[in-house]
């Protein structure tokens, strides 16, 4: 079953006041992240230093996000600002 996805006023609000230039722009940065097609997620392997590895594990434990999340979300705002 899938999940109802409900909005807040103040998130509908904020949509109504979106410019078509800023609309333009979601609608891009969504493309460019899904691709329009459903994908999965791949198991990769990558050497990284080992004190860079546990110094950014500790920092996102200090966050309270999961390191592999926090990797993700680096690389996804990185082709964002593309």
């Amino acid at each position: 079953m899938k999940t109802l996805q409900n909005f807040t006023d103040d998130y509908l609000q904020r949509c109504r006041e979106m410019s078509k230039d800023d609309i333009a722009r979601f609608l891009e940065d969504f493309r460019r992240l899904h691709g329009g097609r459903k994908s999965g997620s791949r198991l990769i392997s990558m050497k990284v230093p080992e004190e860079l590895l546990q110094a950014f594990k500790a920092m996102s434990r200090m966050h309270g996000t999961p390191y592999q999340t926090k990797i993700k979300e680096l690389m996804s705002d990185w082709l964002r600002a593309g």
